[in-house]
């Protein structure tokens, strides 16, 4: 009986390990993309539009948690005067083994950034590309 409550335990501390892992390392990549998002909306303040990806390639690897980041997709080139405040900016995908699972951390235009389930993304992202920035991103 003290064997399997042994393994029982054992078991369950592994799992817990595993998504606080998970959830440090998500919320990491968070804060990163939060320090990104300000960045932006400081450089829109000066600037008038958001940078263009080279000061945004230039800046990311000095973010706090930038390593828990990621390939970053920077969607600036795609966005104009017109592009809505809820438009996305900037994107993560992320691939977890726990109870998080996969799905993306996004930067809106407005500076703020969220967890999102990939179906939802896939569909935010499919709304607001044009099919000239879907021909690109296949090449």
């Amino acid at each position: 009986m003290n064997f399997i409550t042994v393994i029982v335990i054992t078991a369950a501390a592994v799992v817990a390990l595993v998504n606080f892992k998970d959830w440090v390392n998500r919320s990491e990549a968070m804060q990163a993309m939060e320090q990104l998002g300000q960045i932006v909306l400081q450089y829109r303040k000066n600037h008038g539009s958001v940078p263009p990806e080279s000061y945004v390639n230039g800046i990311k690897e000095n973010l706090q948690g930038y390593v828990r980041l990621g390939p970053l997709q920077y969607r600036a080139q795609w966005l104009d005067f017109d592009s809505s405040q809820d438009e996305i900016l900037a994107y993560t995908e992320k691939k977890y083994r726990s109870l998080i699972g996969k799905g993306f951390i996004v930067l809106r235009l407005d500076g703020r950034v969220e967890w999102m389930d990939r179906e939802h993304f896939k569909t935010l992202l499919a709304q607001q590309q044009s099919p000239y920035e879907i021909e690109m991103l296949e090449e």
